[in-house]
């Protein structure tokens, strides 16, 4: 294992084993939304492990690049073959299982069931589900028993049309997390649900820059604000946030980000595992947050090993692999 970096990145997906015709099919719908990947995307366990070990990634959070819309058979076997994974390679993954967020009911089943089949770390939330947002009040149940379980949640854009002629990964993804995101608080979500840990990907879309007019503004009487959340309950509600790093490690990212959260609440993360990243783009990734004029290298080397302080049974495995390989 590459030991300069040693990181964990809270970002990084999976997909179960899929034939090449499968891939070939993704690859043409993926062309035809203007995602102009090169080649199919195949992900495998042994070539992601090679990978993190040119990068020093110790360790992968994984989440499922699920179909977002994929019925919940599928997503109860793409969790189970996350579990799978982690229990194949414990010191090298951990699982952050999806949850059916469109059918309250169904995700508190899939909570449960973490806790006797797959074990989850946390979990991974899309934006919305079957049109279903996650501020709809409808979810209550389920947020309920997740702050009952203080659960660490990583919110993760769903995808949606792109505008014009780009792929919705450069534009659409960083506004559908920051809509996403001001709906829940101004419903009071952050307040009701105080025990939740929730990582915003993508260091929280185009959130951060926009935070500075949410409190400039968002306490104004024409804005709809029934909680009459004042400025400053809104500057506290989203620091309360963390961000991740993916596709965002640079200092025009960062330089936002550190406006709106506490240093200590950005974690590490690659978006390894989807047909928009690549060894190449995950490197300049790595290479602009250690080259920052922002954050300082020690503030850098914690935020690369972070995501074990918020997963402490993942922390843990990678402990005992490595004193076992030792």
């Amino acid at each position: 294992m590459n030991k300069i970096n040693d990181w964990v990145d809270m970002h990084a997906h999976f997909t179960p084993p899929t034939t090449t015709e499968a891939r070939e099919a993704q690859w043409r719908q993926l062309r035809d939304t203007h995602l102009l990947a090169p080649e199919p995307h195949h992900w495998q366990p042994e070539t992601t492990l090679a990978t993190m070990d040119r990068l020093g990634i110790a360790t992968q959070m994984l989440s499922p690049a699920l179909p977002v819309d994929a019925p919940l058979p599928q997503l109860r076997a793409w969790n189970d073959y996350g579990a799978q994974l982690v229990a194949d390679h414990p010191g090298r993954f951990g699982l952050l299982a999806v949850l059916p967020t469109d059918d309250p009911d169904a995700a508190l089943a899939e909570i449960a069931r973490g806790d006797t089949e797959t074990h989850p770390d946390g979990y991974m939330l899309f934006t919305r589900r079957a049109g279903v947002p996650l501020g709809d009040p409808r979810l209550a149940p389920m947020w309920e028993e997740l702050d009952r379980r203080s659960a660490v949640l990583f919110v993760h854009p769903s995808p949606v049309p792109p505008a014009f002629r780009q792929t919705a990964v450069l534009v659409e993804f960083p506004f559908e997390t920051t809509r996403t995101v001001v709906d829940l608080l101004y419903t009071g979500f952050f307040r009701r649900y105080p025990r939740l840990t929730v990582v915003l990907a993508h260091c929280g879309g185009a959130l951060p820059a926009l935070s500075g007019r949410l409190g400039l503004l968002g306490a104004e009487e024409y804005v709809f604000n029934p909680l009459g959340l004042t400025a400053d309950d809104i500057r506290t509600d989203l620091a309360k946030l963390y961000l991740d790093t993916a596709a965002a490690g640079t200092d025009a990212n960062l330089a936002a980000a550190v406006t709106m959260v506490p240093r200590d609440h950005i974690v590490y993360g690659a978006d390894a595992g989807v047909p928009c990243s690549n060894e190449n783009n995950m490197k300049r990734n790595i290479d602009a947050l250690r080259n920052s004029h922002v954050l300082t290298p020690q503030e850098v080397d914690a935020l690369g090993h972070r995501a074990f302080d918020l997963f402490p049974a993942a922390a843990q495995r990678h402990r005992d692999a490595v004193a076992a390989a030792d």
